[in-house]
């Protein structure tokens, strides 16, 4: 950890994040939903301290054509969709073009709903609070699609957890959840990885040995 940059790597910023209050409340324990794959290591550190049940909800950034780090939108587990009308206007991305990668992310998140999840239904979440955790937040795409989903579910108690998030979509998306939690909230926020000293990908193997890991100790 230095001080430009808060976070030594995910783990770190799980443990920390796990420390605020507003995560710690009476009750039976939550269900911690982590998007993978980033999010994985950081809800582990979470569903440690809180000695709750981990499990990952599965969406995908659905990036532009020529640039596929900029999100015009995002894709959730249930069919649920968030897109950038503006963005996707004023980038003149076609309905050709639009098709094609929602066609190719779709696939990539039920390759990973089979993979990560290997048969396993989704808990039920109407009646539980639930906490969603990601790595950061930056538009909020993936997270908003994420809580369309769950809200789809019977989700009515919903947290969501990041350990850094840019100032205007915490803002916007604390509209949309009863509690949310980012205390790192840098102006100017750029990118998530800038606040973190190791911000390598996360691979599926990680993810699998995880939840692996957390499936078993609540299974004993």
């Amino acid at each position: 950890m230095t001080r430009d940059r808060p976070y030594r790597d995910r783990r770190a910023a799980g443990r920390a994040l796990a420390k605020e209050p507003a995560l710690h409340r009476p009750g039976p324990p939550p269900l911690i939903l982590a998007l993978p794959r980033g999010g994985v290591p950081v809800a582990a550190e979470i569903a440690d301290a809180l000695n709750a049940p981990l499990d990952v909800f599965l969406v995908r950034k659905l990036g532009l054509p020529d640039h596929p780090e900029l999100a015009m939108g995002a894709l959730a587990s249930g069919g649920v969709r968030v897109l950038d009308a503006a963005l996707i206007e004023s980038a003149r991305v076609t309905p050709e073009e639009l098709a094609a990668v929602l066609k190719r992310e779709a696939a990539e998140l039920e390759r990973r709903e089979q993979r990560y999840r290997q048969g396993r239904p989704l808990a039920d979440v109407r009646d539980r609070p639930v906490i969603v955790v990601d790595d950061g937040l930056a538009t909020g795409f993936t997270l908003r699609a994420a809580i369309g989903a769950l809200r789809r579910a019977g989700c009515r108690d919903l947290t969501v957890a990041v350990p850094v998030g840019a100032a205007s979509s915490c803002a916007d998306l604390a509209e949309e959840v009863e509690t949310l939690v980012c205390p790192l909230r840098p102006h100017p926020f750029h990118a998530v990885g800038l606040w973190y000293d190791k911000f390598e990908a996360t691979s599926d193997d990680e993810v699998i040995a995880c939840l692996a890991h957390h499936l078993d100790r609540h299974a004993a």
